[in-house]
């Protein structure tokens, strides 16, 4: 099986959750849609919600950063919070900036805040896409595909595509992966959202023993070596890997050096892999 040492999420797609506002929107390791030290306390019982939750029935919720405002939520996502009430509206709008903020460095905090968002608004997409990319980013791989799937059902403006089958892939059931991957969906994508799935796909096939396949996946088209940025960098690794463990170990060498190159984020481990195989 190949090694996805290339990221937090072994080599799935980053993203960031809708709340990150204005500090960033991609989460390495969705994979960006980053993330600080959390606090734990009650917060004041909000009031009844809009959205018809039940706030006699939540738990407790994190305790906010004082440093952390509403304003700092995109405009996008408060947009679509402004069925809440007022109060409501501005704390689910600053538990999702903290999850935004906690991803990275504790992102089982982030998935707290996240959840607490989700029981004062339950029914707005950018909220359950949050708790999804939190969960996901926990590595809790059914919870995020129940989010992610609720998030598409309430309209989410996201691509999901590529979390969603990588979370297939997550539960075991790698052949679902591929079978989303060649979808007509899925051949709508364009760019690093293309990319991102096809690190999927190839990750499905090499799961199930397939690396000729897997191979066939990331080479078409052929990876493109001058690229820079996260996508590409994982592109890269995900196919020197499947180089390797196809006994290839020169060309592997080659594309973990592009890898390396392309990474000026730090998102793989490419130049441990390169020291590893000169």
């Amino acid at each position: 099986m190949v090694d996805d040492r290339q990221g937090n999420s072994g080599g799935r797609p980053p993203r960031r959750p809708a709340g990150a506002g204005a500090s960033g929107r991609d989460r390495r390791g969705a994979n960006a849609p980053q993330r600080s030290g959390p606090g734990r306390a009650r917060l004041a019982q909000p009031e009844h919600s809009p959205n018809g939750d039940d706030s006699t029935h939540r738990p407790a919720a994190p305790t906010i950063p004082a440093s952390i405002e509403a304003k700092q939520l995109s405009p996008e996502i408060r947009g679509e919070l402004t069925t809440l009430d007022k109060s409501t509206a501005d704390t689910v709008a600053r538990h999702l900036v903290a999850a935004g903020e906690l991803l990275d460095e504790d992102p089982q905090a982030a998935l707290e805040h996240a959840q607490a968002a989700r029981a004062r608004s339950g029914r707005i997409a950018a909220v359950r896409e949050a708790v999804g990319i939190a969960a996901y980013q926990c590595g809790d791989w059914a919870q995020a595909l129940s989010e992610f799937r609720a998030a598409r059902r309430m309209g989410s403006k996201s691509q999901l595509l590529p979390l969603i089958a990588d979370c297939e892939r997550g539960v075991g059931r790698p052949e679902r992966a591929i079978e989303l991957a060649r979808s007509p969906e899925a051949a709508q994508l364009t760019g690093d959202d293309a990319d991102e799935l096809r690190i999927v796909s190839a990750g499905a096939r090499a799961d199930l023993g397939q690396l000729e396949q897997a191979l066939a996946v990331l080479s078409s088209p052929q990876p493109d070596p001058t690229r820079t940025g996260s996508t590409a960098a994982r592109l890269f690794y995900a196919y020197a890997e499947t180089l390797l463990a196809l006994d290839r170990g020169d060309d592997a060498l080659q594309w973990f050096i592009h890898a390396a190159a392309a990474d000026i984020d730090g998102v793989t481990d490419a130049e441990d892999r390169v020291s590893e195989l000169a």
